[in-house]
């Protein structure tokens, strides 16, 4: 059997209780000295204490005649009290501090039989002889204990297989009570939900309520990395119905210490996931069906398992049959859990491989703890029948260990590689608000461009002007060709005015002066006239001339200009385009890179989970080699001349296995500097091109 280190299986030869006393005549019904509250006791039924569990054949071949018979009165005897319901109600005591003696005497009942005097006699003399018993008669103690230890004898049986009859602590108790605790809120809280039905600890000012609270109060001052976590209120709860405050305060404060309680209640729970890790296993082993329905239900061990291990079954069995496991954990630890917790699962596999996750729910609640009321040997019974390897039990808690590291590692690894592609990643989205800054620029000119462009006369109105050119040129013909026609008409007066003076002059003297005036006067004023009007034209012509060359000049700039604005308009349109394509390539290969990034750095953690878990065999095979080695010293197995060279020939190969763990460890290192080194992209493919040729190149 596996105990906790240093506590149920230790020495016990110094520091024993020589002073205490249990006069073999102090009957079971008095008030003894180290009186509480009182439980019942355990219920049972006749066929479970016939076939309780007895010492295995090699146990039964080392214990004397006596001792045998001993042990059937005991059988005997506790069916007895267990059949007898007035016991049951006879079982009932004061509170006092307690004194010199742990045990007090009394007068014997005249009802109680010889049995039940044996019982008390025996125990008696297991009390007073402890030292003794626990070096020459263990597994007869043992047995006992497994059988049940007597109601009124739990109280100093409990003080003294966890070595906490004496403890320094027990003298600053007074003192830590008066001190203040940061956890004081919380246990409050928490007291009227410990043990809520039963009558010491029922009512809000009731005295189990008030010492439960400064037990609770005074742990959280004496341990504060743990200070107070509210499974460990019921196991106070039942030490408090069984000894004074002072008793089981240290008592508590021996199981946290010694027998893995305070790894439970820790804030990490690291204990706890170990035992849930341990118990995984044997269920995976033993019930492979019940465990495949389990997983395939997504009912997980923590869902029931974990107040098992918190609580030792005080939250989920009947307290007597709690009780009786709690005999059986002071003295053997925390294997009694496993093996109850295995032993319920097999008596109920039937019923819960047909039930779904709700069903299975309710079965644990409702049916599984009521299941051995009345026969609680019958689940003692069943739980030494579960196979429970210590060894493997101590190698499973090495694995889990290692394996956590792994997970430790791996996680900082994550974390780091995390960081990295989240800088990366910024980085990436500042080229981005970059690129898009640049493209939100290009395009804001495109606009301004095309506003402009909608301010220059389109094609209609050029086609418009033109017309009006055109138009503007045909009145500048015809008024040039009516110019002519005048310049003609004047030309052809002329003439006909010379042809006039011409035949006048030659013909005498005949005309009259005065009529030839007039007609010269006329003439001259019709041409003055026709004069002016040539003037007026010209000076219109000139005006048209001048607006037909604005107008020419103006619709040619206007071409310029629109063929400029188109040419442009095409240059930023193609860069707009080309920016998008850009654009669409760099997020393309961003996620190629990224895509690439993550298979590289699963396959270097691959590597990484392969050398630590290679570490980890060669770790393993080295304890084995170790373990073989003192094995094979201590059993004698080796003769003289042949041990020297099996002593070498081991020593070699642990050598040689510590020179791979170092050359794995190395290369971890090495791996872990160059990781933290590499950045990511191109840089990170030519880290891990690097470091495969290395691993491959190097001699193993």
């Amino acid at each position: 059997m596996s105990t906790p280190s240093g506590s149920p299986e230790r020495d016990c030869s110094t520091g024993g209780p020589n002073h205490l006393e249990c006069p073999p005549s102090s009957p079971p019904g008095m008030d003894h000295s180290m009186g509480s509250p009182l439980l019942s006791p355990d219920s049972s039924c006749q066929d479970a204490m016939l076939s309780a569990p007895a010492a295995s054949p090699a146990d039964s071949e080392s214990l004397s005649p006596d001792e045998l018979e001993l042990l059937a009165k005991l059988e005997e005897q506790n069916r007895l009290l267990e059949a007898d319901s007035k016991s049951m109600r006879s079982m009932s005591g004061s509170r006092r501090n307690s004194g010199s003696s742990l045990v007090s005497s009394s007068s014997a009942s005249s009802n109680l039989s010889h049995l039940e005097e044996d019982t008390w006699i025996l125990w008696g003399r297991i009390v007073n002889e402890w030292d003794e018993w626990r070096r020459k008669k263990d597994k007869l103690l043992k047995e006992l204990i497994r059988k049940g230890i007597p109601h009124h004898f739990r109280a100093i049986v409990w003080q003294l297989l966890g070595n906490a009859t004496d403890m320094p602590v027990k003298n600053q108790y007074s003192e830590l009570l008066k001190m203040s605790s940061p956890c004081e809120k919380l246990i409050r809280r928490d007291i009227a939900r410990t043990y809520p039905e039963h009558e010491f600890f029922k009512g809000q000012d009731s005295l189990g309520q008030e010492v439960l609270f400064n037990v609770m109060k005074a742990y959280s001052l004496v341990d504060r990395e743990v200070g107070y976590c509210q499974g460990s209120a019921f196991i106070v709860g039942l030490l408090l119905m069984q000894m004074p405050e002072e008793e089981a305060f240290c008592v508590f404060v021996r199981l946290m210490q010694e027998y893995r309680l305070r790894e439970l209640f820790k804030p990490t729970m690291a204990e706890l996931g170990l035992c849930i890790y341990q118990f995984e296993y044997l269920l995976q082993e033993q019930l492979p069906e019940l465990n495949v329905h389990f997983r395939s239900q997504s009912f997980h061990t923590s869902m029931y398992a974990s107040s098992w291990f918190l609580t030792l079954f005080l939250t989920f069995l009947p307290m007597p049959v709690a009780t009786r496991i709690f005999d059986i954990f002071m003295y053997e630890g925390l294997e009694i859990i496993f093996r109850v917790g295995m032993a319920i699962l097999q008596y109920n596999q039937t019923d819960l491989i047909q039930l779904d996750m709700e069903g299975m729910s309710q079965h644990f609640q409702k049916l599984i703890p009521h299941q051995f009321d009345s026969c609680p040997d019958k689940l003692i019974l069943r739980a030494y029948q579960v196979k429970y390897n210590p060894k493997r039990m101590k190698k499973l808690r090495t694995e889990n260990r290692l394996l956590k590291q792994r997970i430790e590692t791996l996680e900082k690894y994550t974390e780091q590689f995390v960081t990295g592609l989240q800088t990366q990643l910024e980085q990436s989205r500042l080229q981005e608000a970059e690129i898009l800054g640049a493209l939100k620029e290009m395009q804001d000119k495109v606009l301004d461009l095309e506003k402009r462009s909608s301010s220059l006369p389109d094609e209609n109105n050029v086609a418009q002007l033109q017309d009006e050119l055109k138009l503007v040129k045909l009145r500048e013909l015809e008024t040039l060709h009516s110019f002519r026609e005048m310049q003609d008409t004047v030309t052809e007066l002329n003439q006909r005015w010379q042809l006039h003076m011409s035949k006048g002059g030659g013909g005498g003297g005949h005309w009259k002066e005065s009529p030839k005036k007039n007609a010269l006067n006329e003439l001259q004023e019709k041409l003055m006239g026709v004069r002016l009007r040539e003037a007026q034209a010209q000076a219109e012509l000139r005006e048209v001339k001048l607006q037909n060359q604005i107008h020419s000049k103006l619709i040619g700039r206007h071409e310029v200009e629109s063929a400029a604005m188109q040419e442009r308009l095409q240059q930023l349109a193609g860069q707009n385009k080309g920016l998008q394509s850009q654009l669409t390539e760099m997020k393309r290969k961003r996620a190629e890179l990224d895509c690439k990034s993550k298979e590289e750095v699963m396959a270097v953690r691959l590597r990484e989970a392969d050398s630590m878990a290679a570490m980890a065999e060669l770790r393993q095979k080295i304890a084995e080699l170790e373990i073989q080695k003192e094995e094979g010293l201590i059993q004698g197995q080796l003769n003289h001349s042949d041990s020297r060279q099996y002593i070498t020939q081991l020593q070699d190969q642990i050598g040689e296995l510590k020179n791979e763990v170092t050359h794995i460890s190395c290369l971890t290192v090495i791996l872990q500097t160059l990781l933290s080194r590499a950045t990511y992209g191109s840089e990170f493919i030519h880290f891990h091109t690097f470091f495969v040729c290395w691993y491959w190149s190097t001699p193993w």
